[in-house]
């Protein structure tokens, strides 16, 4: 199945400069797959754009490699339509879908160098230049050289996997993909296997890379940081069905829901009572104390949401507008930032999040301070 997917075709002409290509729109219709009893992806509805960096980001067990796996035709969906710039490609099988894939485990030849692995799919594809020829093997070979270049593994084609290093293989396995100048590349949490300081390095590197080549992106991670910081957009998973998509500002600063809220990013989540909405505000009692909030749902119980850097602590008496009393609970030194923790007077905890430009803050645990709430970070949802 890895070679299907290796060696997948793309009918149309190719011999698009590797530098800048044009990537497909893949438009999810009513998509759903089920397993048994099990309702893994529950009719979605979702559109990529072209040359898009786009994530679908969630736990386990909430559907995103399943949709890739429909996608990629690993899968055949239960009902609904996959459309790659309008052609349904649900009966067309995974060699001749005009996608590749990058897997976590990279799949690449132990057997094969470098300069092998990247050109074993370009042996059992037939593209063919403008003029309508095939490919030669010079034709083969300088475009596996381009890829190279791209990826920035000059002076690696004779290593065998074995002899690279993971960030090394991880740029193998996507210039094998990258080759066959797909419409489409899915991407399934493919720096999973890499450790969290090269898996920072190499975010920057693919978002740079999906920037030069053009191509569409579709990346599936449950790593948030992974999410926000290449996405164009994401979509957030929840048992199947997508709870929010938007850019990573628009779903991080407005999550739809408090599952949103909480998934993405370190958020609290407050319980407290609202007034009907008005223009996009709601007015909200927290400990008895009347909060300005942006919201748009009915009156009645909501979850407050509000994210820990915009939480403000002073040693002061409370006063001004969404200022509330609080006592300090602990103190946490991270390093480049200190978390403070809160208690309001009705129990519930609160997180703040501040630079050490500073001395960190070194109040003990009990000390009165006052707590603000900015209006235009703290939004209240629907319980």
């Amino acid at each position: 199945m890895l070679v299907g997917q290796t060696v997948a075709r793309m009918d149309a002409v190719s011999n698009v400069p590797l530098t800048r290509q044009h990537g497909g729109q893949i438009d999810l219709v009513s998509l759903s797959k089920t397993f048994g009893d099990v309702v893994a992806v529950d009719d979605i509805e979702l559109c990529i754009e072209p040359g898009e960096f786009f994530s679908l980001l969630g736990p386990s067990g909430c559907g995103k490699t399943t949709t890739l796996r429909m996608i990629a035709g690993f899968e055949q969906p239960s009902g609904g339509q996959i459309l790659l710039d309008g052609q349904d490609l649900v009966a067309v099988p995974p060699h001749r879908r005009p996608v590749n894939t990058v897997f976590q485990s990279y799949a690449l030849f132990p057997h094969l160098n470098v300069e092998d692995n990247i050109a074993y799919g370009l042996r059992w594809r037939h593209d063919r230049t403008r003029d309508g020829t095939t490919l030669d093997k010079a034709q083969r070979r300088r475009r596996v050289g381009e890829v190279i270049d791209l990826v920035r593994l000059g002076g690696l084609e004779k290593r065998r996997p074995a002899q690279l290093s993971g960030g090394q293989q991880q740029r193998v396995a996507l210039a094998r993909a990258l080759v066959l100048q797909p419409k489409v590349l899915l991407l399934d949490e493919p720096l999973g296997a890499l450790d969290a300081k090269l898996r920072k390095h190499l975010q920057g590197d693919l978002a740079a890379l999906q920037r030069d080549v053009g191509i569409t992106f579709l990346y599936v991670t449950h790593d948030q940081e992974e999410a926000l910081t290449m996405s164009h957009r994401l979509a957030v998973m929840d048992g199947g069905q997508v709870a929010q998509v938007g850019t990573p500002v628009e779903v991080y600063e407005r999550p739809a829901t408090a599952y949103v809220a909480d998934f993405l990013g370190v958020a609290n989540l407050l319980d407290a009572s609202a007034e009907a909405a008005h223009d996009g505000r709601q007015m909200v009692q927290l400990c008895s104390y009347t909060l300005d909030a942006q919201g748009d749902g009915a009156a009645g119980a909501v979850k407050l949401v509000v994210r820990p850097e915009r939480v403000r602590v002073s040693p002061d008496e409370p006063g001004g507008p969404n200022c509330l009393p609080a006592m300090i609970d602990r103190i946490v030194y991270v390093g480049s930032t200190t978390q403070v923790h809160v208690r309001l007077p009705d129990g519930q905890t609160l997180q703040s999040l501040t630079a050490n430009a500073e001395s960190p803050p070194d109040w003990p645990s009990g000390t009165p301070v006052a707590v603000t709430l900015p209006a235009d970070a703290l939004r209240a949802l629907p319980v």
